[in-house]
């Protein structure tokens, strides 16, 4: 046993800097991730399959419902992690469960819901318009609109599932990201985090590169692809369990910061100092015992913190640009793809293409990046990036520079700055990485989504959908996301250097 983890841990440092007492919680919380992005990508065609069926035009109203469901969910969630006899380990393996569990039940309703329809051979008939038009220069403010089906020839049943199914999926992928980051960061301090984020990180865009190939492949599984999903949360359940804190290779002087933080304490007293760092009295803070009001803990700890309500803002201007972009890649694609099917292939092979160059990064760079050029640089690369992109896209508006743009975007986004978002975290009290930060990364993110589904669709009109016009309107809200970052970044390396002192 102990030449294999040796050997683990030699295959693990030539891709990361890792001290032995690290590789355990490092390899747990990468593979939890890949489950999860996995489970995701594996149904993210079926899901967006029932969005279609229902009608592009739907999509904005869908962005609506997933933050009204967010608003109740989210608050839910924090209150798992403020039960006191509940250990963070044990509420994580909770939530993740739970979503597998929902996820077999989506499967029956959907089975249900689909009696009289043929899922295979709807699969099976392909279009020879499936493919791109012939010319890649085509001028997407020219081309003619995406042909959009409405709901009225499907029951109530039918549509129920379809957009519960949409809701949901955009919920698991939100909750489970949010609260395996929350117990990520639990266990590991600005230092640590800049080295072993990127790897953890790849573990994620690794699970996003299988979902996608496997989604892609096993297309004709249709509603099945459920069941394989809900296996892979599942194992995300058990990989999650090992996200704590090893005691067994930790250096003599570290033990008794270490044994404070250890889950039998956790469960004693609802209190976790976090194991790599040792923080400092003013950094921990008890949990509060559940009562009916605790769920707003996350909220009112957001208002009573400038700092938060800063990252608050970084976080809300972000899903602001990621979402417009998104409708502004599906409003392309649906422009010059002619067959549904032939979309939900082209996006799987993006979200692939993509995820390899993100993989390639994360395991490469970026651990380089944010230990040498800092949190402030690395947050601001996303929004500079995308200001580029939006300039780039008004002067050439075709599919060609919505591929290319949407590949740099991602790859900075996740390579650089998701990694530097979440050192964001470090500096904060427990209360505030398990209620806050769920509070933020889930409500805020839906808000932005909903706030740039209405700003798109009014843009869209009143231009007559020509995208190079609407991105000149998206350019200040760039301008403020670059100078929001940078500003939160000198924010979090000042609070970073404070708490070294006090901890050392």
């Amino acid at each position: 046993m102990a030449t294999m983890r040796s050997r683990v841990e030699a295959i693990v440092s030539s891709f990361v800097t890792v001290h032995p007492h690290e590789t355990s919680p490092l390899l747990h919380s990468s593979s939890c991730f890949f489950f999860i992005l996995s489970a995701y990508f594996v149904v993210l065609p079926l899901r967006d399959e029932g969005a279609i069926s229902l009608g592009l035009s739907t999509l904005p109203g869908l962005f609506v419902g997933s933050l009204a469901l967010t608003l109740v969910a989210a608050p839910l969630s924090t209150l798992i992690f403020s039960l006191p006899n509940l250990s963070k380990a044990k509420a994580l393996v909770l939530i993740h469960r739970f979503f597998s569990v929902s996820l077999v039940v989506f499967f029956i309703l959907w089975h249900s819901s689909s009696a009289g329809f043929s899922q295979f051979n709807s699969e099976g008939s392909v279009s020879k318009s499936s493919t791109l038009k012939e010319d890649p220069e085509v001028d997407v403010n020219q081309a003619s609109p995406a042909y959009s089906v409405g709901w009225g020839n499907h029951g109530w049943f039918y549509i129920s599932v379809r957009i519960g199914l949409f809701l949901w999926v955009a919920l698991l992928n939100l909750i489970t990201i949010s609260s395996t980051w929350a117990r990520v960061i639990d266990v590991m301090d600005s230092e640590s985090g800049s080295r072993l984020f990127g790897f953890i990180g790849a573990g994620a865009t690794l699970g996003q590169l299988f979902g996608s190939l496997f989604a892609t492949g096993m297309a004709w599984l249709g509603p099945f692809l459920l069941l394989f999903s809900a296996l892979l949360m599942e194992l995300a359940a058990q990989s999650s369990k090992g996200i704590n804190q090893d005691l067994s290779h930790l250096p003599e002087e570290l033990s008794p910061i270490r044994n404070a933080d250890h889950d039998q304490q956790d469960k004693a007293d609802g209190v976790n100092t976090p194991t790599l760092k040792g923080s400092s009295p003013k950094l921990s803070t008890s949990m509060v015992k559940p009562q009916l009001w605790a769920i707003l803990d996350g909220l009112w700890l957001i208002l009573s913190s400038t700092y938060l309500l800063y990252v608050s803002l970084f976080l809300w201007l972000s899903a602001v640009v990621s979402s417009f972009f998104y409708f502004q890649k599906v409003t392309v694609i649906a422009m010059t793809v002619t067959s549904p099917l032939g979309r939900r292939r082209l996006f799987a092979q993006i979200n692939s293409f993509i995820a390899v160059f993100i993989l390639a990064g994360q395991l490469t760079l970026t651990g380089h990046i944010l230990t040498i050029a800092g949190v402030t640089t690395a947050i601001c690369s996303a929004p500079l990036v995308a200001f580029t992109n939006l300039v780039a896209i008004a002067v050439w508006p075709t599919w060609i520079a919505i591929a290319i743009s949407e590949t740099l975007r991602k790859v900075v986004t996740y390579v650089v700055t998701r990694p530097g978002r979440e050192l964001l975290f470090t500096v904060v009290s427990q209360d505030e990485k398990y209620k806050a930060k769920v509070c933020i990364d889930v409500i805020v993110q839906r808000l932005g989504d909903a706030t740039a589904a209405g700003m798109y669709k009014l843009l869209i009109s009143n231009f007559n959908g020509r995208i190079s016009t609407v991105c000149y309107y998206a350019l200040p809200v760039c301008l403020l996301w670059i100078v929001t970052a940078f500003n939160l970044g000198r924010r979090q390396e000042h609070l970073a250097k404070i708490q070294t002192v006090s901890t050392a």
